[in-house]
């Protein structure tokens, strides 16, 4: 896809990370970052399982919703660089930063990119993700598919309404977003001395899944010297979607303001339900 239709197309920043505060003051932001092919509307009804005084921010990456007429991504930074500059003001004085899936590594990157500019989050969150220094051990190779074959290789996944994947006239409109992310997503990789963020970390993941396998979290704790926990939930890829009050009963702790991703040390927790 070419802007070229729309050569001064902008996007808002309100259409780059969606604002969802919840009643009251907000003493805590969670920015979620979306999986391969996903979009923030799959993550608005997370609003609704979270403390009112969370604002709940999620990223729209390019080729979608509000961004439909941009280019659609080429590189990571293309899916980080927008969201880091479009945070509304404020949030990263207490923001704690979450993906699923490849929004795992975006999510990484928006880390660091804040890092780099003295404005360090004060949690990491990594759902359903292989470490970022790793390469991709599950890599979809979009480029060898037609669309059938990439459907089909997304239902396998889950994550995403099959119907609309049937639907030919909006199979049409979201494939080519979902194609892009996967090229990304087939080749990221950061360097093991750069994968780094000076900040507490949690990972997360489900104990049938098969692209990011329960055993291959612990990975993570590389990544930080910062205090690290781990938590197996039952499911696959997309684990939470059947047990979202559990999931969250593991972020909580983390969203608490003055209270690390675990309570000491890099203690490991096994499994929670």
């Amino acid at each position: 896809m070419s802007n070229d239709t729309y050569p001064d197309f902008t996007p808002a920043p309100d259409d780059v990370v969606w604002d969802l505060p919840g009643d009251g003051p907000q003493r805590t932001s969670l920015l979620v970052l979306p999986h391969a092919g996903g979009n923030a509307h799959a993550y608005a009804e997370w609003r609704q399982y979270l403390p009112a005084d969370v604002r709940l921010l999620i990223g729209q990456y390019p080729g979608r919703g509000a961004r439909f007429a941009e280019d659609l991504p080429r590189t990571i930074a293309d899916l980080a660089g927008p969201v880091v500059a479009s945070l509304p003001a404020g949030t990263t004085d207490d923001l704690v930063v979450l993906g699923h899936s490849m929004g795992s590594l975006v999510a990484f990157e928006v880390v660091r990119a804040l890092q780099a500019a003295g404005r360090t989050p004060r949690a990491l969150i990594a759902s359903a993700c292989r470490a970022p220094y790793l390469a991709n051990p599950c890599a979809v190779y979009p480029e060898r598919l037609d669309d059938d074959e990439l459907v089909a290789a997304i239902k396998e996944r889950g994550g995403t309404d099959d119907g609309i994947l049937d639907e030919p006239e909006l199979r049409e409109i979201i494939v080519p977003s979902i194609r892009a992310d996967f090229a990304i997503d087939d080749v990221y990789r950061c360097e093991e001395s750069e994968a780094r963020v000076d900040c507490p970390l949690t990972v997360i993941g489900g104990d049938a899944d098969p692209v990011a396998p329960a055993a291959s979290l612990e990975r993570w704790a590389q990544i930080t010297d910062h205090p690290f926990a781990s938590f197996v939930l039952p499911g696959g890829h997309f684990y939470f979607q059947q047990q979202l009050p559990e999931f969250f009963a593991v972020l909580g702790p983390v969203l608490s303001p003055g209270v690390s991703s675990v309570a000491a040390g890099r203690a490991t927790a096994g499994s929670a339900a």
